[in-house]
């Protein structure tokens, strides 16, 4: 009887430890972030399969993987000689970077001046930039366009620049604000008794103690920037100011889709987001965390 309960008793346990409340509750939450994990992943995979791949092995069998007798390069080969794939990529490169580099800086300004100093219409521009959140940017696309008209910068790279600026602040500016309001005043109060300019405490001080936040924000904004169709289509649809998303159309016809080369294409514009995930993606998930317990 002892020897019967002695083997039992691991089994119990084990029944037990999977009955507890806590276990079902991580075991439920991995289920569900698993489930979304593969239904985000699953598309990316099937282009990085199928560009690979020829056009008839492409319809046979979509999720196969491509063998020695489907794979191919052929698409790739026709999106680099029969487009100007280097200047999309250029173009769209150009755009995201200049786009990204002032959402940081002039958000991290906005978010600093709007924490740290009161003064009179602080609460209305915070306000405004709440509005920017809530209200898409793509309602005020005649206007944006009549602007642009206006401004002579229509087929510029400069007309997307500062239309992804205005479009990216709100959010930068609600997340920086934040993460400002957690740095200690101790610390800028000590850095000003030691007659620190004002420059030198946010450049030098506050800057590096929200690199997190800025990780998290750069992703944030990258990504809309780099896959947007709609403001390059109305804003820069000319052949020298295109930029990738809007250069894959031109493979895309009424009658005849060149698969090979969308799919090949998709692959090569893919390839900076990834790079850039796997540059801030320590910084992006201490950014998420550190966000989420505060």
């Amino acid at each position: 009887m002892l020897a019967k309960e002695a083997i039992a008793t691991p089994s119990q346990d084990w029944k037990s430890a999977i009955l507890r409340p806590g276990i079902l509750k991580k075991l439920s939450v991995h289920a569900v972030l698993i489930t979304y994990t593969v239904i985000a992943l699953f598309p990316i995979l099937v282009i990085l399969i199928n560009a690979f791949k020829s056009r008839k092995a492409i319809f046979n069998d979509p999720l196969a993987l491509p063998d020695a007798s489907t794979f191919t390069l052929v698409g790739f080969t026709e999106v680099l000689e029969r487009s100007t794939f280097d200047v999309f990529f250029f173009n769209s490169l150009v755009v995201t970077l200049l786009s990204l580099f002032f959402v940081l800086l002039f958000g991290a300004m906005a978010a600093w001046a709007l924490t740290e100093y009161k003064f009179r219409g602080n609460l209305f521009i915070a306000i405004l930039f709440a509005m920017g959140i809530m209200i898409p940017i793509r309602l005020g696309t005649v206007s944006i366009l009549q602007l642009m008209v206006d401004l002579h910068l229509v087929n510029t790279l400069a007309a997307l620049v500062l239309v992804y600026i205005a479009q990216g602040l709100p959010l930068a500016v609600y997340i920086l604000s934040e993460f400002i309001r957690t740095i200690p005043k101790e610390l800028k109060e000590a850095a000003r008794c030691d007659n620190v300019s004002e420059y030198k405490i946010f450049f030098q001080i506050v800057l590096p103690l929200i690199r997190p936040a800025l990780a998290t924000v750069a992703v944030f904004t990258m990504i809309p920037i780099w896959n947007d169709l709609w403001f390059p289509l109305i804003l820069a649809p000319s052949e020298s100011t295109q930029t990738i998303t809007l250069g894959v159309q031109q493979f895309i016809g009424q009658f005849v889709t060149d698969w090979n080369a969308v799919l090949s294409s998709l692959t090569l514009a893919i390839v900076p987001v990834l790079i850039l995930y796997l540059v801030f993606s320590r910084q992006l998930i201490r950014g998420l965390t550190a966000g989420a317990v505060k």
